[in-house]
Order: structure tokens, then C-alpha cells, then sequence
């Protein structure tokens, strides 16, 4: 019987999961990259340390993808963080848990780890195939932009794992989404996800503080309480702690609404502590040093108090109010090319339960292309992973039950 030709449209973390899910399989697999070389953000991601997943107790780690967390819950029960933590240490890459809980390979980087998994596919017989661009669809067949000019392949299945629409350069471009439309599929509008957010600086604020980090605070949102560090920018702010908040911010903006993040400066120290301490400063010492004194606020802290209000009128109770609860007001999320990854994509109406898109039989996709979120943390890259292995399984599945 000839062997059955899969075809993966899309080498990260997604599609090379699912690659080598597949290569178990007695089946041809051929991956098909845009790009020069595979896993490009990945590798970008691994640059400042690869998170690569979390260590929190696993309830926990389900709750952190939003309005999906049912729809991916069967493909994180089949992959969960302990089992990509054993995964990695197959390939040789040995992982700890860092003190925030995030999960990284002792080597810090992403460039080991692929290196191992890229030599595994290879000798599983797994191809990979770069600066092959899918341009779309031709009488049932595949067409690739190459470099020795456009050609059409007609595998037996497809995996789509194309990305989403963040860091348009290492690949993830969201070309695809026109071509799909167009085939039936409803898509959800990509959306910046994990990103900074405008703020209307004064001059004098963005010269002095822009790169500056605001450290030691607590940030308040629909999305809830967070504590840790963001940095102040020339456009802005940015960071973990903001990403926290980025989809709550995100949608309040796209709604009209007024939008707010409220920051507690002194998240050791109650109000009222503040206030008696405040009340008690001499007279004599300048408003900085007042606020540096009696309450230990940093210079780019006394001076986001002025750009958010008029503290030098307040009294001491007054200060101490506003101290706790310093409200920010953010004018629009930043483009989403800048943006760590990307809310929106395919709508899990659309799917079945092989991970199979209902309006074009024969074609599977993982991903970002799907319609999720989480925030940073490891959280992202595992969904990659859990779905890329989801929909490999969910095409075998469909095959074996044709045959």
C-alpha cells in the first residue's frame, strides 16, 4: 500500500509538534516553511531566557487561557507542563523552575533544544522544507511560492500551523486569513495580545524616565491584582506585569470605554500608614523628598504621581489615597507587530473534534491561528505544543477511520 503524504504548512513550535507526532506514524511527512529557516520566534523568545512553560499546580495552569480554557482543555490534559518538561529532558535539555514559577531548560536558550529536536525529526525522516510559501489552493491541490519558481503538491491531509499575526518578520504575518475566509472559515480579527499600551506622557516625563522600570508595585484591572515591575517607554508602558492586563485594557479600549490601570505605589504600606507618616515629614524638605523619605517612592514614581494628578495641593491624607491607587489612563494598545503574540484567529465553532476545520475536510490546524490567549509565563508556547500534538492525533485519527 503506498504510503499516505502529510503535508505541515508552518515550522514552529506548533507544526514541528505536530511533525513529530506524526512521524510515528508510517506516513511521509514533509514540513513546509515561508521562512529561511524553521522556528524563528521561537528561537527570538529564547534570546532573554525560554519559557517554556509553567510549574504551578495544573488546575491552576487551566484557568490561564480565558474564554478558551474548555476548548483547549483536552489537548493540555494529553500534554501537560510535566510532560513537555519530560520531553524537553529527552531531547537532552534539562529544566528548572525559576523563582516566579516559569519553567526554563538549564541552558536558558532556545537554540539547544531545537538543534536536538530538528536532528530527531531528521532521523525519523520527517523533511523539511524551507522558503516554500503557501500561496493558496488549485483544483485540490497546494500551491508553494519557492525559489526555483511556484509549484502544487496533493498530499492525502493537511496541518496548518501558519502563527498568528505578532512579530510579522519572524513569519507569523497573518496572510493566511484571507484565503481561509475566502474557503468558508470564520476567523475572529487578529487583535494585539501580551503588549504595551499608550500613555499621554509630558514631554519632560518622557525624556527623564523613558526605560526607566517602575519596580515593587501592584496593578489594578478588570483583569484583576498583579504585582511585580513594568517599564516606563517613550510611547508608553511595557512588560510582564502590563501584559497581565493587556486583554482586559485591550477590549475596554475597543469598547469606548474610559480606560484605567490603577497602580499602588507602596503595596507594603497601608493608606493610613502613609498618611500619619506623610503628616509627620518636615516641612522644610521638598516635595521629592518628602514622598522619598516618609514613604520610600523613587524619583520616576514621584514624578508619575505629578503626570497622573496635582500632589503638591493634596494633604496628607489625600496623598496617601492617591499613593495607593495612582490611576493611569491608557489611550490604545501598541501595533500588534510589537506585540509578544496575538489574540483572534480560527473560531472553535469551526473545528471538530480532530482539530479539522468542518468547511474543508482534509485540512487541521493548531496554533495560534486558532481563536486564544494567555498571557506570558510558558503558558503560550505549551498550547502550541498541546495543540500541534491535538490536531497530529485528530488527523491520524481521520485517516485511519477512512481506511
Amino acid at each position: 500500500m503506498q504510503r499516505k503524504q502529510i503535508a505541515i504548512i508552518g515550522g514552529g513550535p506548533a507544526g514541528l509538534m505536530a511533525a513529530e507526532e506524526l512521524s510515528t506514524s508510517d506516513m511521509d511527512v514533509t514540513v513546509y516553511e515561508a521562512m529561511p529557516t524553521v522556528a524563528r520566534k521561537f528561537l527570538m523568545a529564547g534570546k532573554s531566557g525560554l519559557n517554556i512553560t509553567h510549574g504551578e499546580d495544573y488546575a491552576r495552569f487551566t484557568t490561564r487561557f480565558g474564554a478558551s480554557e474548555a476548548c483547549l482543555k483536552s489537548a493540555l490534559d494529553a500534554f501537560t507542563p510535566q510532560m513537555l518538561r519530560d520531553w524537553a529532558e529527552g531531547l537532552g535539555q534539562e529544566t528548572f523552575v525559576g523563582t516566579s514559577g516559569r519553567v526554563f531548560p538549564k541552558a536558558m536558550k532556545g537554540s539547544p533544544l531545537l538543534r536536538a529536536w530538528l536532528s530527531r525529526l531528521t532521523e525519523r525522516g520527517v523533511a523539511i522544507k524551507v522558503r516554500h510559501r503557501w500561496v493558496g489552493l488549485r483544483n485540490g491541490a497546494l500551491l508553494f511560492d519557492t525559489p526555483d519558481g511556484q509549484i502544487e503538491i496533493k498530499p492525502d491531509a493537511v496541518l496548518l500551523a501558519l502563527g498568528g499575526a505578532s512579530w510579522p518578520r519572524l513569519g507569523s504575518t497573518g496572510e493566511w486569513v484571507q484565503g481561509l475566509r475566502e474557503a468558508g472559515v470564520d476567523i475572529a480579527d487578529f487583535q494585539p495580545a501580551n503588549c504595551g499600551f499608550d500613555v499621554a506622557w509630558s514631554e519632560h516625563f518622557r525624556e527623564r524616565f523613558a526605560g526607566e522600570p517602575l519596580k515593587s508595585v501592584v496593578t489594578s484591572s478588570d483583569a484583576g491584582r498583579f504585582e511585580g515591575e513594568f517599564v516606563i517607554t517613550r510611547h508608553g508602558v511595557e512588560g510582564a506585569l502590563i501584559y497581565a492586563h493587556a486583554a482586559a485594557l485591550r477590549d475596554s479600549l475597543r469598547d469606548a470605554r474610559r480606560t484605567v490601570l490603577t497602580i499602588d505605589l507602596a503595596p507594603g504600606r497601608s493608606e493610613e500608614r502613609i498618611a500619619r507618616d506623610l503628616a509627620r515629614a518636615s516641612s522644610k524638605d521638598s516635595f521629592s523628598n518628602r514622598l522619598r523619605k516618609s514613604v520610600g517612592l523613587s524619583p520616576v514614581k514621584v514624578a508619575l504621581l505629578r503626570e497622573c494628578a496635582s500632589p503638591q495641593e493634596m494633604s496628607a491624607s489625600e496623598l496617601a489615597r492617591l499613593i495607593k491607587a495612582v490611576p493611569l489612563a491608557v489611550s490604545a494598545p501598541r501595533p500588534i507587530a510589537e506585540a509578544i503574540s496575538s489574540a483572534g484567529g480560527i473560531r472553535w465553532e469551526g473545528i471538530d473534534q480532530n482539530y479539522m476545520l468542518k468547511c474543508l475536510p482534509g485540512f487541521f490546524v493548531a496554533g495560534e491561528m486558532l481563536d486564544w490567549e494567555a498571557t506570558t509565563g510558558g503558558y503560550l508556547l505549551t498550547a502550541c505544543f498541546a495543540t500541534g500534538k491535538a490536531a497530529a492525533r485528530g488527523l491520524l485519527n481521520r485517516l485511519t477511520n477512512i481506511c
